[in-house]
């Protein structure tokens, strides 16, 4: 018998529990009144520290599913309540650690060595993903390929077999082949994760989330998707030329540019950034020289480097 009540009790401090968390999923002017966010937070630490609440409640407020009240007592507009509630998360982000990925599109090609040699020596992660033709092309682009699978600090992922020979309007217009590219990149690759980047499109399919940038490209990110990948895009982006090394923005400029899309939570996955660059702008000193530069202002605001198959870590 004792038993017996003993699992009842649990039982019914599992429910309670259970209706503390849901109470705190219909956010109100009340709840930004007399009670601080931290306050809900708290209400419920062992339950509430399994769920990632922080990004729960901020993708509620970004697809507009939490609904305001307008309490005729203590009248406060929805915009003003929406606006304190995305200003209270926002604080309590920027309490997290925050969380940077250095993606490296098109390798292995001439800047891949490099790569390889600043994630080694600046001890950060990044992830390479690369074309497997490219290392058909003679036994030095082997040998960087072989580098990247070999270095721990370098995660290989999907961008295709081809890329699609660089036509990329015709090698969409044929899902079907477009996604056996991919899955050739996989078998002779001998890529694990099941992670992917369409050649030249900024779409993202992962977990719920799906967004897509040009429609002729969905049918491929979608079979990629069913067959279990994770397919990501990119929030900043920086070019340099690989023949001079000269940048088509400052250095200043897109290390800003991370920290504000960092600090505004105005990338895909807040206090998460990926960030896209290329293999072939990293042949020349200067551009390597500005990619460890930029690795070493990362470092200085304390971010998290990171894999691709963790994206994104949440709160």
């Amino acid at each position: 018998m004792w038993k017996m009540l003993r699992g009842l009790y649990k039982l019914t401090g599992v429910v309670l529990g259970s209706l503390v968390l849901q109470s705190c999923n219909n956010f109100s002017n009340s709840a930004l009144g007399s009670q601080t966010i931290d306050s809900i937070f708290n209400k419920d630490k062992h339950t509430l520290a399994s769920r990632p609440v922080l990004h729960d409640k901020w993708d509620s407020l970004r697809k507009n599913l939490i609904v305001f009240k307008v309490d005729s007592l203590n009248p406060v507009d929805i915009k003003i309540q929406r606006k304190r509630l995305k200003d209270s998360l926002r604080r309590e982000f920027d309490k997290k650690p925050k969380h940077i990925y250095l993606t490296f599109d098109d390798g292995p090609l001439v800047g891949s060595k490099a790569i390889d040699s600043i994630a080694r020596v600046k001890n950060v992660k990044v992830n390479a993903f690369v074309v497997g033709r490219h290392a058909t092309m003679g036994k030095t682009r082997q040998r960087d390929l072989n580098r990247y699978v070999e270095n721990p600090l370098v995660a290989v992922y999907n961008h295709s077999y081809t890329h699609g020979f660089n036509r990329l309007t015709s090698f969409y217009a044929n899902s079907d082949n477009a996604f056996e590219d991919f899955k050739k990149n996989e078998e002779q690759v001998q890529l694990s994760a099941k992670i992917a980047r369409l050649p030249g499109r900024n779409i993202w399919i992962y977990d719920k989330e799906r967004k897509i940038d040009i429609p002729s490209a969905a049918p491929t990110a979608d079979k990629l998707f069913a067959d279990g990948y994770k397919v990501f895009g990119w929030d900043v982006e920086w070019r340099l030329d690989g023949y001079t090394g000269n940048p088509n923005i400052p250095l200043e400029t897109v290390f800003h540019r991370i920290v504000n899309f960092m600090n505004n939570k105005s990338s895909r996955e807040p206090n998460n950034v990926v960030f896209l660059m290329h293999d072939n702008m990293f042949q020349t000193k200067k551009g390597q020289k500005l990619l460890g530069d930029l690795i070493d202002s990362l470092k200085k605001m304390d971010y998290k480097f990171e894999f691709m198959e963790d994206y994104p870590i949440k709160y």
